[in-house]
């Protein structure tokens, strides 16, 4: 097995732990802790109904997702006001990411469901990766590892800048 050394992650594991509890849920712990800590927990942005954050688990840099405040696992059970806003931050997301990464493409996705890919299937949450051309490479072909090539805090940094809220 190979490994790759990412010593950023345990700050996030060791956090989720102990701010959590067991079988917690991210999009419901991390936006209920005082807006002093976006940064600690990658938060960009608090709208009314939804926020944006940073993947600490990245397919690549830049890696956002965003989610309802209420802790629900469907579109449907969403009401008018909470899709609006979703659909406005993931537009928001997407020009951030063009002016502060210059990104090639985006995927935007909902993995509804554990089979779906759902890494905590109990709050709905959309993804906003950026892609670049040639960004995927041999390592994940070959050594089955995924290189992030810009350290988190750097992109939280520059993100933050980009989305201007003060």
């Amino acid at each position: 097995m190979e490994v790759l050394f990412a010593p950023w992650r345990m700050a996030y594991i060791e956090a989720s732990v102990k701010e959590g509890s067991p079988g917690g849920c991210i999009f419901c712990d991390i936006p209920a802790r005082p807006p002093e800590e976006d940064a600690k927990f990658l938060v960009l942005h608090r709208g009314r109904r939804a926020f944006v954050m940073m993947n600490a688990f990245p397919y690549n840099p830049g890696h956002l997702m965003v989610a309802p405040y209420r802790h629900v696992c469907e579109l449907s059970q969403l009401d008018e006001e909470e899709m609006l806003e979703l659909m406005r931050l993931q537009a928001r997301a997407l020009e951030v990411l063009k002016r502060a990464m210059s990104p090639h493409g985006f995927n935007l996705g909902v993995n509804l469901g554990r089979v779906a890919g759902a890494g905590i299937p109990g709050h709905m949450h959309v993804h906003v990766v950026p892609r670049w051309e040639g960004d995927t490479n041999f390592m994940p072909v070959v050594a089955d590892v995924k290189v992030i090539p810009e350290a988190l805090g750097r992109t939280y940094e520059k993100l933050k800048e980009a989305w201007g809220d003060a």
